[in-house]
C-alpha cells in the first residue's frame, strides 16, 4: 500500500445503510509523481508491441471482467449504491468494450494513404502520446475507466487513474484486473490521490494528456491546469439532456422511453434525460403516462435482484437533490410524484416527477443529479427546440415522435448536443462517438474518433533523395 499519514485515508460509507466500510490509505503527491515516471518507462516498451499482443491483454481483461462480474457488482453496491443488477450489466458492458477495441483498434489506427500528386509517398500514421491521466467519477466506477482505458492501451499509451474518493476499492480492483490480464507492471496505475494534487500531477513531464469525466467545475480546473502546460485534454462534463415529446408521439411509449432515460443509474448519470419538453397538446396525457412509468421504479434493497431504484451515492447528494426539488416547487413547479425523503437510514430518494417547470427553477436551470423528472411545456415544435437549446449543457438529447423523418430532421439539424437519439434513450456504445458541446465538454470517446484523441496524428512523406519537384496545389 502507498505510504501516507495514518489519518489520510479514503473512507467508504455504504450509502444504503450509512455504515462505515473499508478504508484505504491515500497516495502522496511524491508517490504519484514516481508512479507517473514508472508508467512512462513502461509505456516506452508497450508502444513497441504489436496490436495482436495488446489485444491479447485487453481481451483477457474482458474475460476476467465476466468471471468476476458478481464480485465487482457487489463492490459497486457497497461503495456507491448501484443495484446488483445494474452492476452486472455495467461489467458486461465493460467486457464488450474491451472486446471491441481488441478487435478493431488496429483497423481504427491503420496508416492512411494520402494522394498528393507529385509528392511521393504520403500517409498519415497514429502514434501513441504517452501516459494519460484519467480523472474519473463514481457513478459508473468500472465503465467510466474501462471506456477510456481499453482504447488508450490498445493505442499504445500508458495510464494513471485518479478515481473518485468514494470508490477506492473499485479503483484498485481495476488496476489489479489489468495486472492479472498480463499488462506490464506500472503501465496502468491507480492513485488514491486527493483532488488538490491533480494540477501538480498534470505538470509532471511524464504525463502527456488528461481525460476527465465529472462536473463543470472540475472540468474547468483540469482544463486550466492542462492548458497551462499545453497538454491535450478530453472532457465529458455535466448534462441536462432534453427530450422533445411532440404532438404525434404515443404518450405511453414516449413516457416509457422518458422514464428509462431519467432513471439510468438511479438518475445519477450525465446522459440521463432530465428535461422533458412536451408540446401543449400532449401535456396532460404525457404527465399521466410519465407518472405511471416512474412509479414502477420503487425504492428497494440494492442487493435484491428485482430492485429498480437503490440509494443515491451519499446523504449529502440526496439532500442537494431534495433542496432543488423544494426550491422548484416554491417557485411554481407542481409535484406529481415522490418528492419526500423516506424515514430511514441511508441516502434514499424516491422517483419524483415535477411539472409546470419553468425558468427560474432549479429543475429548469440546473442539472439535477438524481431520480427527478422535470416536465416543461412548449407551445409547439419550434418552441420545444428553443427550450431544449436554451441550456449551458449539450451532451445528449432526444426526440419522441411518430414521424421518423421529422425526428431525424430535428435530431440532425436542430438540437445543440453531441448526441441526439430519436425514440430511444441516449446511451454510450463502443461503436459510436460519445461526447458533448458547450459546458458538457469537448473531445470524444469510443469508436474511431475516441481512440484517436490520444495519438499523434502524424503526416509522413517519403521520396527518393535527389528527386525534384513539389506537390501541385490546384
Amino acid at each position: 500500500m502507498p505510504k501516507t499519514d495514518s489519518a489520510a485515508v479514503a473512507q467508504v460509507v455504504n450509502p444504503a445503510t450509512g455504515a462505515r466500510e473499508n478504508s484505504y490509505p491515500l497516495t502522496t503527491l511524491d508517490e504519484a509523481l514516481k508512479a507517473a515516471e514508472r508508467a512512462k518507462a513502461a509505456q516506452l516498451d508497450w508502444r513497441k508491441t504489436s496490436f495482436a499482443d495488446r489485444a491479447a491483454v485487453v481481451g483477457k481483461a474482458a474475460a476476467l471482467l465476466r468471471d468476476r462480474a458478481d464480485d465487482y457488482a457487489a463492490l459497486m453496491t457497497q461503495e456507491m449504491g448501484k443495484t446488483l443488477t445494474d452492476g452486472r450489466a455495467e461489467i458486461e458492458k465493460c467486457a464488450a468494450h474491451c472486446d471491441w477495441f481488441a478487435k478493431n483498434a488496429e483497423r481504427y489506427l491503420a496508416d492512411q494513404p494520402v494522394d498528393v500528386d507529385g509528392a511521393g509517398e504520403v500517409f498519415v500514421t497514429f502514434n501513441p502520446l504517452g501516459v494519460v491521466l484519467a480523472v474519473m467519477p463514481w457513478n459508473f466506477p468500472f465503465w467510466q475507466v474501462i471506456r477510456f482505458a481499453a482504447p488508450a492501451l490498445m493505442a499504445g499509451n500508458g495510464a494513471v487513474l485518479k478515481h473518485a474518493s468514494n470508490v477506492p476499492g473499485c479503483a484498485l480492483a481495476i488496476e489489479q484486473l489489468f495486472r492479472d490480464a498480463g499488462l506490464p507492471d506500472d503501465l496502468f496505475r491507480t492513485l488514491l490521490l486527493p483532488s488538490k494534487d491533480i494540477a501538480h500531477l498534470i505538470e509532471s513531464p511524464h504525463i502527456a494528456a488528461v481525460t476527465l469525466t465529472g462536473s463543470v467545475a472540475a472540468g474547468k480546473s483540469v482544463a486550466a491546469a492542462a492548458g497551462g502546460v499545453l497538454k491535450k485534454c478530453v472532457l465529458e462534463l455535466g448534462g441536462s439532456d432534453a427530450y422533445l415529446i411532440l404532438d404525434d408521439a404515443d404518450p405511453a411509449a414516449a413516457a416509457k422511453v422518458a422514464a428509462t432515460a431519467r432513471m439510468v443509474n438511479g438518475g445519477q448519470s450525465c446522459i440521463a434525460g432530465k428535461r422533458f419538453i412536451v408540446v401543449e397538446a400532449m401535456k396532460q396525457q404525457f404527465e399521466a403516462a410519465l407518472v405511471k412509468a416512474m412509479r414502477a421504479y420503487a425504492i428497494g434493497d440494492p442487493t435484491e435482484e428485482n430492485t429498480k431504484l437503490g440509494p443515491m451515492q451519499s446523504v449529502e447528494a440526496r439532500d442537494e437533490v431534495h433542496e432543488q426539488v423544494e426550491k422548484s416547487i416554491a417557485n411554481g413547479a407542481k409535484l406529481l410524484l415522490g418528492g419526500e425523503i423516506p424515514d430511514k437510514a441511508g441516502a434514499w430518494y424516491p422517483a419524483t416527477v415535477l411539472t409546470d417547470v419553468a425558468a427560474g427553477q432549479p429543475a429548469h436551470d440546473e442539472e439535477i443529479f438524481g431520480p427527478v423528472a422535470a416536465i416543461i411545456t412548449a407551445k409547439d415544435e419550434a418552441d420545444a427546440i428553443r427550450i431544449a437549446n436554451d441550456s449551458e449543457f449539450g451532451l445528449g438529447s432526444g426526440v419522441l415522435t411518430g414521424n421518423l423523418d421529422r425526428g431525424r430532421r430535428i435530431a440532425r439539424d436542430e438540437l445543440d448536443a453531441g448526441m441526439s437519439f430519436v425514440n430511444e434513450n441516449v446511451r454510450s456504445d463502443p461503436r459510436m462517438p460519445f461526447g458533448g458541446v458547450k459546458h458538457s465538454g469537448y473531445g470524444r470517446e469510443c469508436a474511431d474518433y475516441g481512440i484517436r484523441e490520444f495519438v499523434n496524428i502524424k503526416t509522413v512523406l517519403v521520396k527518393p533523395l535527389g528527386s525534384s519537384g513539389q506537390a501541385k496545389v490546384e
